[in-house]
Protein backbone atom coordinates (compact mmCIF):
# COMPACT_ATOMS: atom_id res chain seq x y z
CA UNK A 1 0.00 0.00 0.00
CA UNK A 2 3.17 2.56 -0.49
CA UNK A 3 0.76 4.39 -3.07
CA UNK A 4 -1.33 5.77 -0.22
CA UNK A 5 0.84 7.99 2.17
CA UNK A 6 -0.99 7.76 5.67
CA UNK A 7 2.66 10.18 6.95
CA UNK A 8 1.87 12.01 10.40
CA UNK A 9 -1.98 11.04 10.45
CA UNK A 10 -3.31 9.36 13.87
CA UNK A 11 -6.27 6.61 13.91
CA UNK A 12 -8.25 4.98 16.36
CA UNK A 13 -9.41 1.30 14.90
CA UNK A 14 -12.53 -0.27 17.33
CA UNK A 15 -12.52 -4.38 17.33
CA UNK A 16 -8.73 -3.67 16.38
CA UNK A 17 -7.02 -6.91 18.57
CA UNK A 18 -7.68 -9.31 15.76
CA UNK A 19 -9.13 -10.51 12.55
CA UNK A 20 -10.05 -7.40 10.27
CA UNK A 21 -9.64 -5.23 12.10
CA UNK A 22 -6.08 -6.07 13.67
CA UNK A 23 -5.26 -6.14 9.63
CA UNK A 24 -6.83 -2.70 9.21
CA UNK A 25 -4.37 -1.09 12.06
CA UNK A 26 -1.47 -3.23 10.65
CA UNK A 27 -1.99 -1.61 7.17
CA UNK A 28 -2.55 2.00 8.67
CA UNK A 29 0.97 2.01 10.06
CA UNK A 30 2.45 0.67 7.12
CA UNK A 31 0.97 3.41 5.32
CA UNK A 32 3.05 5.67 8.11
CA UNK A 33 -0.02 6.30 10.40
CA UNK A 34 0.18 6.29 14.02
CA UNK A 35 -2.55 3.77 15.23
CA UNK A 36 -4.85 3.56 19.03
CA UNK A 37 -6.29 0.06 19.28
CA UNK A 38 -9.57 0.06 20.42
CA UNK A 39 -11.11 -3.24 22.00
CA UNK A 40 -12.66 -4.87 24.70
CA UNK A 41 -10.16 -7.95 24.51
CA UNK A 42 -7.47 -6.20 26.56
CA UNK A 43 -4.82 -8.82 26.17
CA UNK A 44 -4.91 -9.52 22.73
CA UNK A 45 -5.25 -5.79 21.66
CA UNK A 46 -1.97 -5.31 23.74
CA UNK A 47 -0.37 -8.05 21.94
CA UNK A 48 -1.71 -6.54 18.68
CA UNK A 49 -0.53 -3.17 19.21
CA UNK A 50 2.87 -4.72 21.22
CA UNK A 51 3.41 -6.40 17.68
CA UNK A 52 3.08 -3.36 16.05
CA UNK A 53 5.02 -1.36 18.14
CA UNK A 54 7.76 -3.79 17.42
CA UNK A 55 8.02 -3.48 14.09
CA UNK A 56 8.43 0.46 14.38
CA UNK A 57 5.03 1.45 13.89
CA UNK A 58 3.60 4.32 16.89
CA UNK A 59 0.44 1.85 18.27
CA UNK A 60 -1.01 1.77 21.29
CA UNK A 61 -4.26 0.20 22.93
CA UNK A 62 -7.40 1.45 24.77
CA UNK A 63 -9.86 -0.32 26.63
CA UNK A 64 -13.09 0.36 24.66
CA UNK A 65 -16.35 -0.56 24.37
CA UNK A 66 -18.33 0.74 21.74
CA UNK A 67 -22.09 0.75 23.20
CA UNK A 68 -20.91 2.67 26.52
CA UNK A 69 -20.77 6.82 25.40
CA UNK A 70 -18.24 7.04 27.98
CA UNK A 71 -15.84 4.47 27.14
CA UNK A 72 -15.64 6.63 23.83
CA UNK A 73 -15.18 10.11 24.95
CA UNK A 74 -12.29 8.26 26.91
CA UNK A 75 -10.90 6.62 24.08
CA UNK A 76 -10.79 9.10 21.78
CA UNK A 77 -8.97 11.20 24.58
CA UNK A 78 -6.39 9.70 25.16
CA UNK A 79 -5.95 8.71 21.18
CA UNK A 80 -5.60 12.55 21.14
CA UNK A 81 -3.09 13.04 23.76
CA UNK A 82 -0.89 9.90 23.34
CA UNK A 83 -0.87 10.29 19.52
CA UNK A 84 -1.15 14.24 18.96
CA UNK A 85 -4.50 13.88 17.25
CA UNK A 86 -6.90 11.82 15.73
CA UNK A 87 -7.11 12.18 11.84
CA UNK A 88 -8.98 8.31 10.84
CA UNK A 89 -11.70 6.47 12.91
CA UNK A 90 -12.25 3.07 12.11
CA UNK A 91 -15.66 1.61 13.07
CA UNK A 92 -15.06 -2.09 12.53
CA UNK A 93 -16.11 -3.36 16.09
CA UNK A 94 -18.89 -6.06 15.36
CA UNK A 95 -20.80 -9.05 16.10
CA UNK A 96 -22.95 -11.74 14.34
CA UNK A 97 -25.54 -13.88 16.13
CA UNK A 98 -26.80 -16.33 13.43
CA UNK A 99 -30.16 -17.11 13.42
CA UNK A 100 -33.24 -18.40 11.39
CA UNK A 101 -36.24 -15.79 11.55
CA UNK A 102 -38.54 -18.43 13.22
CA UNK A 103 -35.72 -18.76 16.15
CA UNK A 104 -35.12 -14.96 16.45
CA UNK A 105 -33.98 -14.07 20.11
CA UNK A 106 -34.95 -10.54 21.10
CA UNK A 107 -32.16 -9.80 23.56
CA UNK A 108 -29.57 -11.47 20.37
CA UNK A 109 -30.86 -8.39 18.24
CA UNK A 110 -30.48 -6.35 20.88
CA UNK A 111 -26.97 -7.35 21.84
CA UNK A 112 -26.47 -6.81 17.85
CA UNK A 113 -27.99 -3.31 17.65
CA UNK A 114 -26.29 -2.12 20.35
CA UNK A 115 -22.52 -3.32 19.24
CA UNK A 116 -23.38 -2.75 15.42
CA UNK A 117 -25.35 0.35 15.37
CA UNK A 118 -25.18 2.14 18.53
CA UNK A 119 -21.27 1.58 18.36
CA UNK A 120 -20.89 2.77 14.95
CA UNK A 121 -23.04 6.03 15.71
CA UNK A 122 -21.42 6.93 18.79
CA UNK A 123 -17.91 6.43 16.83
CA UNK A 124 -18.74 9.02 13.98
CA UNK A 125 -20.26 10.74 16.71
CA UNK A 126 -17.13 11.36 18.89
CA UNK A 127 -14.60 11.38 15.82
CA UNK A 128 -17.38 14.78 14.79
CA UNK A 129 -16.49 15.98 18.03
CA UNK A 130 -12.66 15.79 17.66
CA UNK A 131 -12.58 16.45 14.26
CA UNK A 132 -14.49 19.12 13.15
CA UNK A 133 -13.00 23.10 13.70
CA UNK A 134 -12.94 23.32 17.72
CA UNK A 135 -12.45 20.31 18.41
CA UNK A 136 -9.56 18.08 20.60
CA UNK A 137 -7.85 17.63 17.33
CA UNK A 138 -9.85 19.70 15.32
CA UNK A 139 -8.00 18.99 11.56
CA UNK A 140 -11.03 17.38 9.92
CA UNK A 141 -9.99 13.38 8.08
CA UNK A 142 -11.87 10.07 7.63
CA UNK A 143 -14.23 7.59 8.84
CA UNK A 144 -14.70 4.40 7.16
CA UNK A 145 -17.65 2.35 9.08
CA UNK A 146 -16.93 -1.51 8.18
CA UNK A 147 -20.67 -2.62 7.15
CA UNK A 148 -20.81 -5.83 5.23
CA UNK A 149 -21.82 -7.74 2.26
CA UNK A 150 -25.20 -8.95 3.96
CA UNK A 151 -26.36 -5.27 3.88
CA UNK A 152 -26.17 -5.62 -0.03
CA UNK A 153 -27.43 -9.27 -0.40
CA UNK A 154 -30.03 -12.10 0.99
CA UNK A 155 -28.40 -14.77 3.07
CA UNK A 156 -30.43 -17.25 5.19
CA UNK A 157 -29.94 -17.05 8.90
CA UNK A 158 -28.44 -13.69 8.94
CA UNK A 159 -31.86 -11.01 8.81
CA UNK A 160 -30.90 -9.66 12.23
CA UNK A 161 -27.08 -9.03 11.27
CA UNK A 162 -28.07 -7.82 7.86
CA UNK A 163 -30.26 -5.22 9.82
CA UNK A 164 -27.85 -3.91 11.88
CA UNK A 165 -25.28 -3.96 8.65
CA UNK A 166 -27.85 -2.53 6.45
CA UNK A 167 -28.04 0.04 9.35
CA UNK A 168 -24.52 1.44 9.39
CA UNK A 169 -24.86 1.73 5.10
CA UNK A 170 -27.76 4.17 5.38
CA UNK A 171 -26.36 5.98 8.91
CA UNK A 172 -22.39 6.46 7.22
CA UNK A 173 -24.14 8.19 4.30
CA UNK A 174 -26.88 10.47 6.76
CA UNK A 175 -23.29 11.22 8.77
CA UNK A 176 -21.56 12.13 5.44
CA UNK A 177 -24.04 14.60 4.29
CA UNK A 178 -24.22 16.13 8.12
CA UNK A 179 -20.44 16.78 7.95
CA UNK A 180 -20.08 18.64 4.64
CA UNK A 181 -23.76 20.17 5.41
CA UNK A 182 -21.58 21.65 9.12
CA UNK A 183 -18.44 22.07 7.72
CA UNK A 184 -16.81 19.59 9.57
CA UNK A 185 -14.32 18.58 6.99
CA UNK A 186 -14.85 14.72 7.47
CA UNK A 187 -15.14 12.31 4.61
CA UNK A 188 -17.88 9.33 5.59
CA UNK A 189 -17.52 5.87 3.71
CA UNK A 190 -18.52 2.13 4.54
CA UNK A 191 -17.15 -1.23 3.15
CA UNK A 192 -19.25 -4.58 2.34
CA UNK A 193 -16.93 -7.00 2.95
CA UNK A 194 -17.63 -10.26 1.80
CA UNK A 195 -16.83 -13.96 4.26
CA UNK A 196 -13.63 -13.74 5.34
CA UNK A 197 -12.62 -16.72 7.38
CA UNK A 198 -11.82 -15.10 10.56
CA UNK A 199 -13.01 -16.74 13.54
CA UNK A 200 -16.17 -14.76 12.95
CA UNK A 201 -16.60 -15.65 9.78
CA UNK A 202 -15.78 -19.21 10.08
CA UNK A 203 -18.47 -19.46 12.97
CA UNK A 204 -20.64 -18.27 10.39
CA UNK A 205 -19.86 -21.23 8.69
CA UNK A 206 -20.56 -23.55 11.64
CA UNK A 207 -23.81 -22.12 12.78
CA UNK A 208 -24.97 -22.51 8.81
CA UNK A 209 -24.18 -26.06 9.40
CA UNK A 210 -25.89 -26.27 12.35
CA UNK A 211 -29.31 -24.73 10.65
CA UNK A 212 -29.68 -27.24 8.48
CA UNK A 213 -28.78 -25.18 5.60
CA UNK A 214 -25.57 -26.84 4.12
CA UNK A 215 -24.33 -30.46 5.19
CA UNK A 216 -20.36 -29.65 5.93
CA UNK A 217 -18.65 -26.13 6.68
CA UNK A 218 -16.52 -27.62 3.54
CA UNK A 219 -20.15 -27.13 1.64
CA UNK A 220 -21.00 -23.90 3.48
CA UNK A 221 -17.88 -22.34 2.51
CA UNK A 222 -18.08 -23.72 -1.26
CA UNK A 223 -21.62 -22.17 -1.28
CA UNK A 224 -20.27 -18.74 -0.52
CA UNK A 225 -17.47 -19.16 -3.59
CA UNK A 226 -20.13 -20.51 -5.88
CA UNK A 227 -22.01 -17.09 -5.21
CA UNK A 228 -18.17 -14.94 -5.71
CA UNK A 229 -16.96 -14.43 -9.34
CA UNK A 230 -13.23 -13.92 -7.99
CA UNK A 231 -13.95 -17.47 -6.95
CA UNK A 232 -12.72 -17.19 -3.43
CA UNK A 233 -13.35 -16.15 0.05
CA UNK A 234 -11.87 -12.52 0.91
CA UNK A 235 -8.23 -12.07 2.92
CA UNK A 236 -8.11 -9.93 5.81
CA UNK A 237 -6.08 -7.88 3.41
CA UNK A 238 -8.22 -7.14 1.29
CA UNK A 239 -10.52 -5.00 3.27
CA UNK A 240 -7.45 -3.49 4.71
CA UNK A 241 -6.29 -2.19 1.57
CA UNK A 242 -9.67 -0.31 0.83
CA UNK A 243 -9.56 0.67 4.04
CA UNK A 244 -5.99 2.66 3.96
CA UNK A 245 -7.65 4.08 0.71
CA UNK A 246 -10.63 5.45 1.64
CA UNK A 247 -8.37 6.94 4.51
CA UNK A 248 -5.74 8.58 1.91
CA UNK A 249 -5.83 11.60 -0.11
CA UNK A 250 -6.65 9.46 -3.26
CA UNK A 251 -9.80 9.20 -1.45
CA UNK A 252 -10.39 12.94 -1.08
CA UNK A 253 -13.43 13.92 -3.13
CA UNK A 254 -14.97 10.39 -2.34
CA UNK A 255 -17.87 10.43 0.58
CA UNK A 256 -21.30 8.94 1.53
CA UNK A 257 -20.18 5.72 -0.61
CA UNK A 258 -20.02 2.20 0.13
CA UNK A 259 -17.89 0.32 -1.50
CA UNK A 260 -18.33 -3.51 -1.82
CA UNK A 261 -15.08 -6.10 -1.57
CA UNK A 262 -16.88 -9.29 -1.79
CA UNK A 263 -15.51 -10.59 -5.05
CA UNK A 264 -18.69 -9.53 -6.66
CA UNK A 265 -20.67 -11.97 -4.60
CA UNK A 266 -23.21 -9.09 -4.22
CA UNK A 267 -23.34 -7.52 -7.38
Amino acid sequence: MGQFDLKGRKALVTGGARGIGASIAQALTEAGAAVMIGDVLADVGRATAQRLSSGGAKAGFVPLDVTDDAAWAAAVETTVKELGGLDIVVNNAGIEITSLVVDVQADDLRRMLDVNVTGTLLGMKHAFRAMRPGGAAGAGGAVVNIASVAATIAFPAIAGYSATKSAVDRATRVAAMESGKLGYGVRVNCIYPGLVPTDMGMKLANDIVAAGLAPSVEAAVGDVIGQTPLGRLGEVGDMADVVVFLCSDAARFITGAGIAVDGGMGM
